[in-house]
């Protein structure tokens, strides 16, 4: 892919943070790209702000991870308007903290739908549009996937699920043609808790993710990257 101009791509939780900016990098290359949202108006938001860079055209969709023929309708859309689909990009996520005899059993279960199920989800919708145009899947995990702390048995529990799985796909997929790639990024400046602020400026910024994976779309083709840990170059601050 490396003119990304017309290649079409499908982010799931796009509409802001991390997705946002891998939307926004690609627009930005020409591509067309669809971003989905829990809500409408957020997705349609995200699109309309995207397509004010008169660069590739983007849409906003309607969509659940946690469902699966959420999911296979999300592809379909983007099948209707595009007739293609040459990158997944599974990034929609949700985090709950706390001492495991705090964790509720609806934290528990959001937590390990959005964040693995989900992808499962995304994939198994995506994969035969995927295999005719030999395209490009990557998955937003973390270095949570490898670094266990107090607090974090539901996130750690997703994000080494999400990164062990994305690996087994990699292997499942490869001979098809579909490269598989798990991102995992230590500290970003995005919504997903408190949102970005003033003391943010030495973390990773979203628009950085974004620039990694058109690297990696730009990529020979004999080389897969199949696993990659990206972390601010400076200790956090606080």
């Amino acid at each position: 892919m490396e003119n990304l101009e017309n290649k079409t791509a499908l982010i799931t939780g796009g509409s802001r943070g991390i997705g946002f900016g891998i939307a926004e990098s690609l627009i930005k290359q020409q591509a067309n790209v669809a971003v989905t949202a829990r809500t409408k108006a957020s997705a349609d938001i995200a699109a309309q702000t995207l397509n004010q860079l008169k660069k590739g055209q983007a849409i906003g969709i309607e969509a659940d991870v946690r469902s699966a023929d959420s999911q296979r309708k999300a592809v379909q859309q983007v099948l209707d308007k595009w007739g293609k689909l040459d990158l997944l990009v599974a990034n929609a996520g949700v985090g709950h903290f706390g001492s495991v005899d705090k964790l509720t059993e609806e934290q528990w279960r959001e937590t390990i739908d959005t964040n693995l199920t989900g992808v499962f989800y995304s994939i198994k919708a995506s994969v035969e549009a995927l295999r005719v145009s030999k395209g490009y899947i990557i998955t937003i995990a973390s270095l949570a996937g490898t670094n266990f702390f107090a607090g974090g048995a539901a996130y750690n529990a997703s994000k080494f699920g999400l990164v062990g799985f994305t690996q087994a796909v990699m292997l499942d997929l490869r001979n098809d043609g579909i490269k598989v790639t798990t991102i995992m990024p230590g500290s970003v400046a995005t919504n997903f808790s408190s949102g970005p602020g003033f003391g943010d400026s030495w973390k990773i910024q979203p628009e950085d993710l974004g620039q990694m994976v058109v690297d990696l779309l730009k990529m020979n083709p004999r080389t897969l990257p199949s696993k990659i840990e990206v972390r601010p170059s400076i200790a956090g601050k606080g």
